[in-house]
């Protein structure tokens, strides 16, 4: 049987992650993205667990909207890093830096 503390625990290591991946990688954009995913997915780890566990389904609900801004978040992400390659010809952040039309 699989105990409360064993889900938080492997939350809080995929969290631990992702943090670490935005600051190691602070150069290529797409695996900052992944990042942001991947610590978006260890916070709704946390909210099934709790919403198992305390047996109510608003936890199960709240993720449900959760995933579906997500995933709108990494659509509107990756137009916006096409667009950004086409203009640059680089995805590599430091090369961004300015706005300029």
């Amino acid at each position: 049987m699989i105990v409360l503390s064993d889900v938080l625990i492997l939350a809080a290591i995929l969290f631990s992650i992702s943090v670490a991946g935005i600051f190691i990688n602070r150069k290529n954009v797409i695996i900052l993205l992944m990042c942001i995913e991947l610590m978006l997915l260890s916070v709704n780890m946390n909210f099934i667990a709790f919403s198992h566990f305390l047996h109510d389904i608003n936890g199960q609900i709240f993720v449900f909207f959760i995933l579906t801004v997500a995933a709108a978040e990494s659509a509107i992400g990756l137009a916006i890093l096409v667009v950004l390659f086409r203009n640059r010809q680089t995805i590599n952040v430091d090369d961004l830096d300015s706005m300029k039309g």
